[in-house]
């Protein structure tokens, strides 16, 4: 029998044995790195450090999303809450102007517009002697600060309504304790 006839009946070739070889050196090389990677714990704790790290940035952007969005939530729950309560407080402030306005005697209600024309021919009385003794600068700034409270009154009549509300339900529970 020669060398084909013997390749035929199962034995390798010398090249076939060196690809086997080949191939078994390879995959030899594959199992040592794998089993150096599973004995190198330093490099498996780094990872596992490295996974840690970027889950906690995920969850940690999620959780800051959230509490943005439920900022927000809030924020406009209680813009909400301060609208209808300023408006309750509007409500319950014309009630009581026209409640003591009704109650009231019209005998007090002349008098009380008597003292009131009164005050005023005082008061008008009182500025035009204040501005005769006054200096030029001063009366100028104050101009300009009367200017400013007429251009901003809707502002500073709620801000002394919310004042007034706030005081007389701060006396009101000041009574009932």
């Amino acid at each position: 029998m020669n060398d084909e006839s013997q390749n035929k009946m199962g034995t390798p070739t010398p090249e076939e044995l060196r690809e086997q070889v080949e191939r078994t050196r390879d995959e030899l090389g594959q199992t040592v790195e794998a089993l150096a990677a599973k004995a190198d714990i330093k490099a498996q704790a780094k990872g596992k450090a490295e996974a840690v790290k970027a889950q906690a940035a995920e969850k940690t952007a999620a959780v800051k999303a959230q509490a943005a969005e439920k900022t927000a939530a809030v924020r406009e729950q209680a813009a909400v809450k301060a609208a209808s309560a300023s408006g309750q407080i509007r409500e319950k402030t014309g009630q009581a102007a026209e409640l003591v306005k009704d109650r009231t005697p019209d005998a007090v209600l002349e008098k009380t517009a008597q003292a009131a024309a009164q005050v005023r021919e005082s008061a008008a009385r009182a500025g035009q002697y204040a501005a005769d003794r006054t200096p030029d600068p001063l009366l100028e700034k104050a101009g300009r600060a009367a200017t400013a409270a007429r251009a901003n009154r809707t502002p500073l009549v709620a801000g002394g309504a919310l004042l007034i509300a706030f005081l007389l339900i701060r006396r009101s529970r000041g009574r009932n304790r």
